[in-house]
């Protein structure tokens, strides 16, 4: 492909302004990789009732 040649041509009828920018944007989309989501973080409040420790929640009233 030369630098001269169009990515996109219209074949047939007379796109609007919008209609255009609509189809690019639908292309841009739709050339991204897919990433995956990020994974969801748990809140510092939900992480205090669940302890690391092997006892769980029994150990977590225990003096350390």
């Amino acid at each position: 492909m030369s630098a001269e040649e169009p990515l996109i041509r219209v074949v047939r009828g007379v796109p609007t302004a919008e209609e255009l920018a609509a189809l690019v944007g639908a292309i841009v989309v739709r050339s991204r990789p897919a990433t995956a989501p990020a994974p969801a973080t748990t809140s510092a409040w939900a992480r205090i009732g669940r302890p690391a420790s092997s006892g769980g929640w029994r150990a977590a009233g225990l003096p350390r």
